[in-house]
């Protein structure tokens, strides 16, 4: 593992190893034992799309890790004013110990990848929000104790949450149902990996997806950069809402989980939210966790093993 670009470059053991070291560095924390893993190490953190979660929780990391974390806006550097992103990556992998970027086209990420010559972690893209999806695995085996015989199932838009909740789900050994309106379906269903998986189903249907579902997760129907979208998708999505009605249909002791920021009374109902707050707010947390954990695995000078 040398850098997180999407879920699909994580094998199942790679995951299973990030969320155990994320499990590690939550007890510890919780208990006042500090992990200055990365002392002396400093992060640069490229933001193209605003972001409240990834910010903190990215800057909030390093420190309790020992080390530095580098706000760095678009508007403030070079790469803002048209320099080529392999040469933002030479110059930058010079400077720091690793790259944390959330942009909009995954070729960003790749690039800088290609380029470069420090770990590169995706914060976010429109294809991919890896760290997104540890954190909720996470968030699901602290829950359920196991990935064995579970169901989840995705309500919504076809996005980056739905391709690597898809990637993520498979991996560590769940069934995936997946419930899209017509024309926005996940990119990742063309994989060959997701195509020809047994346990991965996409509906039209909401009611049938969430049959039996022990996770049901849903996001935004509009993200960043679609807002001139909005009221097309409402008109487009009505029917994919999470509510009370279509919970029934899940199994009782089911979860719901939500990436946030959330739109109460589109995607989910203010009632659901505030029901299921207590896994939506520890998924939200865990996001410093896995974060954490994937930081010390790309970022800690292989001597210290």
């Amino acid at each position: 593992m040398k850098h997180l670009l999407k879920m699909s470059d994580l094998s199942s053991e790679e995951i299973i190893e990030i969320l155990n070291l994320a499990d590690q560095l939550k007890y510890e924390l919780k208990h006042g034992i500090k992990h200055h893993i990365l002392e002396g190490k400093t992060l640069g953190m490229i933001f193209q799309k605003a972001s409240t979660r990834t910010r903190v929780s990215f800057e909030t990391g390093m420190y309790q890790l020992g080390g530095q974390a580098l706000f760095l806006s678009s508007n403030d550097l070079q790469i803002g004013r048209g320099e080529p992103v392999q040469d933002t990556a030479r110059v930058l992998s010079r400077y720091l110990d690793g790259i944390m970027i959330r942009t909009f086209k995954q070729q960003e990420v790749e690039d800088l990848a290609k380029y470069g010559s420090i770990p590169i972690i995706n914060g976010l893209t429109d294809y991919s929000h890896p760290c997104q999806v540890l954190a909720d695995l996470m968030t699901i085996r602290e829950i359920k104790a196991s990935f064995d015989g579970l169901k989840m199932c995705y309500i919504g838009d076809g996005n980056n949450m739905a391709n690597s909740l898809i990637i993520g789900a498979l991996k560590v050994g769940m069934k995936m149902a997946v419930a899209c309106p017509e024309g926005y379906t996940p990119d990742v269903i063309e994989d060959d990996y997701v195509k020809n998986n047994a346990d991965f189903v996409l509906y039209h249907d909401p009611c049938e997806a969430v049959k039996g579902a022990d996770i049901v997760v849903t996001d935004v129907w509009a993200s960043m950069g679609q807002e001139s979208e909005a009221a097309k998708r409402r008109v487009a999505f009505k029917g994919y809402q999470i509510n009370s009605e279509l919970m029934r249909l899940a199994n009782k002791d089911a979860i719901v989980l939500h990436c946030l920021p959330a739109h109460r009374g589109e995607e989910i109902t203010e009632e659901i939210l505030e029901a299921h707050a207590d896994e939506i707010f520890e998924e939200a947390e865990n996001r410093l966790h896995a974060q954490k954990a994937v930081m010390v695995m790309l970022m800690k000078n292989k001597e210290d093993e």
